[in-house]
């Protein structure tokens, strides 16, 4: 898959509430927020359809989308009660968009078990 939604985001073809860009990725607000703080992180330009599909040369991407969860986390005042970031991979963890997506929730405490 070289086209989904979320690389429509990425180049402004489809509206979102996004937060933050770079040249390596978008950030935008969830449109089905499960917590207070809910950012999806996506990479900008590569289509990878599940963490199964990361490549060794993906590793500096992957990095750059946790620091960018860091500085988000900061920025909506989650950063010190503490937040959430996850990666699902395939249907059966609940992923619905088949492109590489980090979500960071916050703003609320976390139970654990997820799921």
């Amino acid at each position: 898959m070289t086209d989904n939604i979320f690389l429509k985001i990425a180049r402004h073809e489809i509206p979102a509430n996004i937060v933050f860009e770079d040249d390596r990725v978008v950030a935008f607000k969830d449109i089905n927020p499960q917590a207070p703080v809910h950012i999806l992180i996506i990479p900008r330009t590569e289509a990878i359809p599940t963490l199964n599909d990361l490549k060794p040369e993906n590793k500096d991407l992957v990095g750059h989308m946790f620091l960018v969860a860091k500085k988000l986390a900061a920025e909506f005042g989650i950063a010190e009660d503490g937040y959430r970031c996850v990666i699902n991979c395939n249907e059966g963890a609940g992923q619905s968009v088949f492109q590489l997506h980090m979500h960071v929730l916050g703003g609320r405490p976390m139970g654990w078990p997820p799921g």
